[in-house]
């Protein structure tokens, strides 16, 4: 069984992308800091007949997102697809946020991901086989001044997928992203329209691979 991992599992993309590779026959491993929570929605997808597990993770803690997917690896023999949605949400303008929670935001938004494409990407590229999936956003192309971090968090996401495409397609590995340019409800239409564009991106033939898509586009 090929394992989907989940880094930043919540009720909404994260959940969804989850259960649309639940559906293909994927074993499931939700992470995030809460760990709950994070049951909570492993429970429901056990309620529909998947399999799935829990993990804690802090994005903003390279070594523990390292860990993370090591452990994930020994304990499953492979991660298949990895998909980075962890984000902080945060309101803030440059004025009014303190260097401290801007260097934490970053750490999550687009240090985490960096972490764990380099921790995933050596067995995958050992197996020439594997998909690094990142939940990007419109505001990395159209920075908005209230939420900085963000903004510059999916600048980075994006530029991170685009950068790794051409040379993890030598490895045989699909780095890819889906830019998001809308506000997305739990168990929503969006929710589920996302999930299907990361899953479209995983099932390409290599050949057709593509870096990004935008949803809606």
């Amino acid at each position: 069984m090929k394992t989907f991992l989940s880094i930043g599992a919540g009720p909404g993309i994260g959940f969804a992308t989850a259960e649309r590779f639940a559906r293909e026959g994927f074993r499931v491993v939700l992470s995030a800091r809460n760990v709950s929570r994070t049951q909570e929605l492993a429970e429901r997808l056990k309620a529909q007949g998947y399999e799935a597990e829990v993990h804690a993770v802090d994005a903003s803690d390279a070594a523990n997102v390292a860990a993370l997917i090591a452990a994930v690896e020994a304990q499953n023999g492979a991660v298949d697809v990895l998909h980075y949605n962890a984000a902080i949400l945060r309101q803030a303008t440059l004025a009014g946020q303190p260097s401290d929670t801007f260097n934490s935001d970053l750490a999550v938004n687009i240090g985490g991901a960096l972490v764990a494409a380099q921790a995933a990407i050596h067995n995958m590229a050992a197996r020439q086989s594997g998909s690094i999936l990142l939940t990007g956003g419109h505001f990395g192309i159209t920075p908005n001044p209230d939420y900085l971090s963000l903004s510059l968090g999916k600048a980075g996401i994006r530029a991170l997928a685009l950068g790794l495409f051409e040379p993890s397609k030598v490895l045989g590995v699909h780095v890819a992203t889906v830019t998001v340019g809308t506000y997305v409800q739990p168990d929503s239409s969006d929710a589920s329209g996302i999930a299907e564009e990361f899953w479209k991106l995983h099932s390409q033939s290599k050949d057709t691979w593509t870096a990004e898509v935008t949803y809606p586009a």
